[in-house]
Order: structure tokens, then sequence, then C-alpha cells
């Protein structure tokens, strides 16, 4: 069977250009939860550059079932990388499901700060992702 981490991490960086798409057009909802993704896709590309099959969405969860090896040398290269890891995972239901609101939809409550810091936050993952895969 064929690797197909350099699979995984294209679709995180097409994900990254959905976000600033989705930002561009005042769809910050949608923005903050492409920009999750991009990095979810991005860490599932790493595992299987390691050799490991990765499941699940949570962010930090991807990131704590890396090797030890692997997860040193992340957060070598970026600061605070569990912090920003915290921040995306934050995003991933209530930038979709309205009742995981206390009322209005998903749209009501993100907007272009919450969608900037997303995508730069992503941004910042998913190069640092890429670096180790280099």
């Amino acid at each position: 069977m064929a690797n197909r981490a350099s699979d995984w991490l294209s679709q995180a960086h097409q994900d990254l250009s959905l976000a600033a798409v989705s930002a561009e057009h005042g769809h910050h909802e949608w923005a903050c939860f492409a920009a999750h993704q991009a990095v979810e896709k991005a860490l599932k590309g790493l595992h299987l550059s390691l050799g490991q099959q990765a499941w699940g969405h949570g962010l930090g969860r991807l990131f704590r079932d890396l090797p030890e090896v692997a997860q040193e040398r992340l957060n070598g290269g970026l600061p605070e990388l569990v912090e920003r890891l915290r921040i995306l995972d934050a995003l991933y239901i209530p930038t979709r499901y309205p009742d995981s609101l206390p009322d209005g939809a998903p749209s009501d409550h993100f907007g272009h700060l919450q969608s900037r810091d997303a995508l730069s936050h992503a941004r910042a993952l998913v190069d640092a992702i890429a670096a180790q895969m280099a």
C-alpha cells in the first residue's frame, strides 16, 4: 500500500486556501473550521510519514499520539505549539453547530478577529509539520 502522507499534506494546504477565501468573503465560522481541518490533515500526514495511522479529530490528541521525538521536533520549531492546538481544537464544534452555542447561528459568533487568528495559528502549524515531513 502506498504511503499517502503527501496527499494529506497537500489537502491541508488546500484547506488553508479555503480558510483564507472563506474569511475574505465573511464566512468567518467556516474559515475557523477549515483552519482546524488543515492542521488535522497535516498531523495525519505526519503520522503516515512516520509509518503509523491516526484517527480522530482532536488536534491535541493527534499531537500527543506522535512519537516523542516528533513531538520534540515540532515543539522546538514552533513556539507555544500546544497552545495553538488548543485554540484550534476549541473551534471544531461551535463553528458548525448552532446548538453548541447559547443562541444564534455560528455565523453570529465568529468574526474577522477569530478567523485571522485561526488562520495565523494554522499556517504556522502546517508549515512546521511540513518542515518535519520534508
